[in-house]
């Protein structure tokens, strides 16, 4: 069995996995690059998918770890941390298809984490 530090540990890096590599993409398009023309896109989406995934895991380890049991509710500020989750995980794809939003991808990449880690240490609602 893992500990939940573990779990945190594989969590951590996960979004930082993934931070960087949307950071990298909204950059690349905000400088006028495409997906066609992106040298590394298949090095950015593989640190993004590993990211996803290592979030995920670690997430879901760290609920088993405190006490949450399969077939339980979600709480409300899970439900919160999933849905960041979702929107990260298919942010990718916005910067080249609407480059006007890159900029906002980047400014918005710090308040959904900071939304996600307030949700996961104080667990308010």
């Amino acid at each position: 069995m893992l500990s939940r530090e573990f779990y945190n540990v594989v969590h951590i890096l996960g979004i930082i996995l993934l931070m960087s590599s949307l950071g990298g993409v909204a950059l690349h398009a905000m400088n006028g690059g495409t997906s066609a023309n992106n040298r590394s896109r298949r090095f950015t989406a593989t640190l993004h998918g590993l990211g996803a995934a290592c979030i995920l895991v670690g997430g879901f380890g760290m609920l088993a770890r405190i006490g949450f049991t399969h077939g339980e509710m979600f709480p409300p500020w899970l439900l919160v941390k999933l849905m960041v989750w979702i929107l990260l995980a298919a942010a990718p794809f916005l910067p080249y298809q609407r480059p006007h939003l890159a900029r906002w991808l980047m400014l918005g990449l710090p308040a959904l984490g900071g939304v996600a880690a307030f949700m996961g240490i104080y667990k308010p609602v």
